[in-house]
């Protein structure tokens, strides 16, 4: 996949705009080049009190352009030929898209030994801070606000997969890719694990990158990815939305339990009250959390064939998907595929690699564990790839066989 970046260095470059594919309503996709000169001032030097996250791959900056625009500036930490790729990837897809669930790209800089990405900040930050970070405890998120998020992050996701062309499977989909404006709409954002599926193909093989109780069992253990690999990570996405539960969490003792394992018997028992997050007391529409919830079951199936596509969740979401349960008494089942001891220990960030990310290759798989805070960055975990496609789940230790409830 090639990508046409230009070296800004310490160089002044003039400010033209540069037109991308349009989106709906016309909209054009504009962006820039910035001087590292412009982001250093507008970042404040890159000040510690201007950071608003940081991972393996480097740190977010908020920042104010001379002109008064606010932005958010991602500073890649390591220039080895993964960064190379992902940096290349995200603006590539960047300057692809436009639409108003995806954050768009703002500019961008290349200097000799500094790969920057800029965006328009966000000043509600992330899905993730408003469930389990700092702004959990203000409880901003009623019950409206968590549907409005559910629908347009899957409005997002519906035009990666069946509007923009190339098709575009994002790989990453979390709570901390899911930026919040200042109404609360959100943004699906970090392009950097991002496909683009050539037309007339139905998947492809690569290494496996993503996150920890997001990942579909196909990808995550035979690199097999599919736009059904972002509705399996959207489904669970819908399930910490509605819970405000994580998608893994620590139990006494050091034991884990997915959110899937948690929410398997409630499913089926039919208390669905009891699977919406405490927060909410209890105001919320019954008739959108069983929607809500039957959606999310049917994301997560195991089998990726049986999952909807997102024009199809989007639909259910919306009410207007006449074969759709919209709250009225349908009781799904929930397949949980459960991850094996191993992954499950994954929870440190490893060394960075130098492998590029070239399709069916011999390199390490990439799954991150705990998120960090501010924007979620974080850094990539190492596991071997599996090398047996051909037994369904057999022996693997990755992960335990659906169990069927």
């Amino acid at each position: 996949m090639g990508s046409s970046l230009s070296c800004c260095g310490s160089e002044k470059v003039d400010d033209g705009l540069t037109s991308g594919i349009g989106g709906p309503g016309g909209n054009a996709c504009s962006w820039r080049i910035f001087t590292y000169k412009e982001l250093y001032a507008a970042t404040n030097g890159f000040s510690e009190d201007n950071k608003l996250g940081e991972g393996g791959f480097g740190s977010v900056y908020w920042g104010k352009t001379s002109d008064g625009l606010q932005i958010a500036v991602k500073k890649l930490k390591a220039m080895n030929s993964k960064a190379e790729m992902e940096f290349a990837v995200e603006v590539e897809v960047l300057g692809r898209v436009r639409h108003k669930n995806l954050l768009g790209l703002r500019g961008y800089c290349v200097g000799t030994d500094q790969r920057l990405i800029v965006y328009d900040y966000m000043p509600n930050l992330s899905l993730l801070s408003h469930l389990h970070g700092q702004f959990a405890s203000d409880v901003q998120l009623d019950w409206k606000r968590r549907m409005k998020i559910a629908i347009g992050s899957g409005e997002g996701l519906l035009y990666l997969h069946h509007e923009v062309t190339p098709h575009i499977i994002h790989r990453d989909i979390k709570a901390s890719n899911v930026l919040l404006d200042s109404d609360f709409e959100p943004l699906v954002a970090d392009f950097g694990f991002a496909k683009l599926i050539p037309e007339g193909v139905s998947h492809m093989t690569t290494r496996v990158k993503g996150t920890l109780g997001y990942l579909a069992p196909e990808y995550a253990m035979w690199g097999k990815v599919s736009e059904s690999c972002d509705v399996y990570s959207f489904g669970i996405l819908l399930l910490e939305l509605v819970t405000g539960r994580k998608p893994i969490e620590k139990l006494p003792g050091g034991v884990k339990r997915t959110i899937t394992e948690w929410a398997e018997p409630l499913i089926v028992k039919g208390r669905f009250r009891d699977l919406a997050d405490p927060k909410l007391r209890g105001n919320l529409d019954e008739a959108q959390l069983r929607t809500a919830i039957n959606v999310a079951a049917m994301c997560v199936q195991s089998e990726p064939e049986k999952r909807p596509d997102m024009r199809e969740v989007v639909g259910l979401l919306k009410g207007q998907d006449p074969r759709g349960p919209k709250g009225k008494g349908v009781q799904m089942r929930m397949e949980s595929v459960k991850y094996g001891e191993d992954l499950m220990a994954m929870d440190q960030t490893s060394d960075d690699d130098n492998d590029n990310d070239n399709d069916n290759d011999d390199g390490k798989d990439e799954i991150s564990g705990d998120e960090s805070n501010g924007y979620g960055v974080f850094g990539a975990m190492e596991v071997q790839r599996i090398q047996d496609p051909y037994q369904r789940f057999g022996n693997n230790r990755r992960f335990v066989a659906p169990k069927r409830v």
